[in-house]
C-alpha cells in the first residue's frame, strides 16, 4: 500500500493495526509508537451513527487544535463538502466492509486561504458483541509539511486529492514446487 510515500506516523499506525489483526507470534517488528511521540495526539475514533453521519467518539488534542473545536459527537463528514463528503462516506463503508484500512490524502484550508496537505488513515476496529451502535474506525489525522503553514488558524474545509481504498487482493500462495527427474 504506498509504504514508501507514507508519513512515518501513518506507517506506525498501519503496522500496529496489522499486528492487532493477525495471529502472529513472531514478536513486535516494524515501527513503534514510542518512536513517534506526536502520534497519539493525532488519533481519533469515529462511529457510524446513521446515514452520512460518522460521529467522533474521541479525538486527540492535536486534531482538535487543527480543526479548532471539541470533536466529541461532531460529524467527521462535516469537514468535507459536496462530492468529497460522499466519497469519504463510501471509503469508510468500504474499509468497514473489507476489514482493511484505507488512506486518504487531502488539502486542508483555513478561512484565510492558507493550505496544508493532510494524510488520513482510516482503519476499521473490531466490533465487540456487547457494544451497541454502528461500526467504529480508528483514524490518524496527519498534517504534512508542518502545522505552522496554517498560521495558528483552524482548518474549516478539506478537499480530497487522493483516495487509496482498502487493498483486497488475496495473498499469493506460498507453495514451493520441487521436481526431480530421478
Amino acid at each position: 500500500m504506498l509504504d514508501t510515500t507514507l508519513h512515518p506516523n501513518s506507517l506506525t499506525l498501519l503496522s500496529a493495526w496489522q499486528r492487532m489483526h493477525t495471529d502472529s507470534t513472531d514478536g513486535i517488528d516494524g515501527p513503534q509508537t514510542r518512536d513517534h511521540p506526536d502520534l497519539i495526539s493525532r488519533l481519533f475514533v469515529i462511529q457510524d451513527a446513521g446515514e452520512s453521519d460518522w460521529a467522533f467518539r474521541t479525538a486527540g488534542a492535536q486534531i482538535e487544535t487543527s480543526l479548532g473545536r471539541q470533536l466529541a459527537d461532531y460529524n467527521f463528514l462535516g469537514f468535507w463538502t459536496g462530492p468529497d463528503r460522499d466519497m469519504l462516506g463510501l471509503v469508510l463503508k468500504s474499509a468497514v466492509l473489507e476489514r482493511q484500512p484505507a488512506i486518504v490524502r487531502a488539502c486542508a484550508e483555513n478561512l484565510t486561504g492558507e493550505r496544508i496537505d493532510v494524510e488520513l488513515i482510516l482503519a476499521p476496529l473490531a466490533q465487540p458483541a456487547q457494544m451497541d451502535g454502528g461500526p467504529r474506525v480508528l483514524g490518524l489525522y496527519q498534517t504534512l509539511g508542518g502545522d505552522h503553514r496554517l498560521k495558528g488558524r483552524p482548518v474549516w474545509r478539506h478537499r480530497v486529492t487522493a483516495i487509496f481504498p482498502p487493498d483486497v487482493r488475496e495473498p499469493e500462495p506460498r507453495v514451493k514446487l520441487v521436481a526431480s527427474n530421478d
